[in-house]
């Protein structure tokens, strides 16, 4: 029913807008490196070190008084949240250089016990070290290396070796417009983040190959028909789908970002954002690419029963 909503005829030139979105992405690379380089990232406490504090009250906790409380304490970057009910709070501390985890612990114990109209208990506290948040900023930077790096070799087996290229293209061109939204924003990048930049590039991937899936199926339906018009013409018979899947998929991640509280709003963020470069990436770069490295047809041949031979990649 939904697909109705979108146009199924479509002839947009996509191919022929090919040079203004390379541009366009080459400048918001360029951007993304730039902004990564002078403004970097705001690392949360998984990456650079801190204090994590879990405490329950026993009505609905007033975030904005917690944050009120611990941000007079002269203790830096300190992140309030709730997780699972509305009385459980997750309160997140820089690392001190003249405190230790006890120390601070017992300081905003007393301050919340004296300021909060209510009854505190404090469940859990642990300290993150600057040793393990370095090995965790190299597990993800690796995580996210090899997720790239396994789907060259997916498609490449999967199809040929021009489509893995492109696909590869088009992911490393999400990976680093995210870090650059990130960068320009300054919302937290924690481990959430990395899951969610694994998320965007399965999510762009799964767009890409229904794209090449088509490409591949017209390559052997008109053996006749210029590559730039093929691609352009595979491109607008998969762009309901892609149309109707990212709406949807939006549906959901802005529904998220709004009413699913702190503790998701950087991992929905960076999924919004995914969705729209994803899409746009699997449009105008991933297929387009193709061009760059003379993707061809298989020239026709004759079986010995007399029948059109079709290559294996084409079946």
């Amino acid at each position: 029913m939904l697909l109705k909503l979108v146009p199924q005829d479509t002839n947009v030139p996509f191919v022929k807008m090919r040079k203004i979105a390379y541009v366009f992405s080459l400048l918001m690379v360029i951007a993304s490196f730039g902004l990564y380089f002078s403004k970097g990232l705001n690392f949360g406490i998984d990456f650079k070190g801190g204090f994590l504090i879990e405490a329950h009250t026993e009505a609905p906790a007033d975030l904005a008084l917690i944050r009120g409380l611990t941000g007079g304490l002269g203790l830096g970057d300190v992140s309030i949240q709730t997780f699972g009910e509305d009385n459980q709070i997750l309160i997140r501390i820089e690392q001190q250089e003249d405190m230790s985890l006890n120390e601070v612990v017992e300081l905003v114990k007393t301050t919340l016990e004296n300021g909060v109209n209510d009854t505190i208990r404090f469940e859990r506290t642990e300290s993150v070290g600057g040793v393990v948040s370095e090995e965790l900023i190299q597990s993800g930077i690796m995580s996210v290396v090899l997720a790239v790096g396994a789907v060259l070799f997916y498609i490449w087996i999967r199809f040929e070796w021009q489509f893995g290229l492109g696909a590869v293209i088009a992911l490393v061109h999400d990976v680093i417009l995210t870090i650059g939204m990130f960068s320009i924003t300054q919302l937290e990048f924690n481990l959430s983040i990395i899951a969610a930049i694994l998320t965007i590039v399965g999510y762009s991937l799964n767009d890409t190959v229904v794209v090449y899936d088509r490409i591949r199926e017209n390559l052997r339906k008109f053996r006749k028909k210029e590559m730039p018009e093929l691609i352009n013409h595979s491109l607008n018979e998969t762009l309901a789908r892609t149309v109707m899947t990212s709406l949807t998929t939006l549906l959901a991640l802005v529904a998220l970002f709004y009413f699913g509280g702190e503790a998701i709003h950087g991992f929905t963020a960076a999924m919004i954002w995914g969705v729209f470069v994803g899409t746009y990436s699997s449009v105008f770069i991933a297929s387009p690419v193709l061009l760059w490295f003379e993707l061809r047809r298989e020239p026709d041949e004759q079986g010995a029963d007399g029948k059109e031979y079709i290559p294996e990649q084409f079946r």
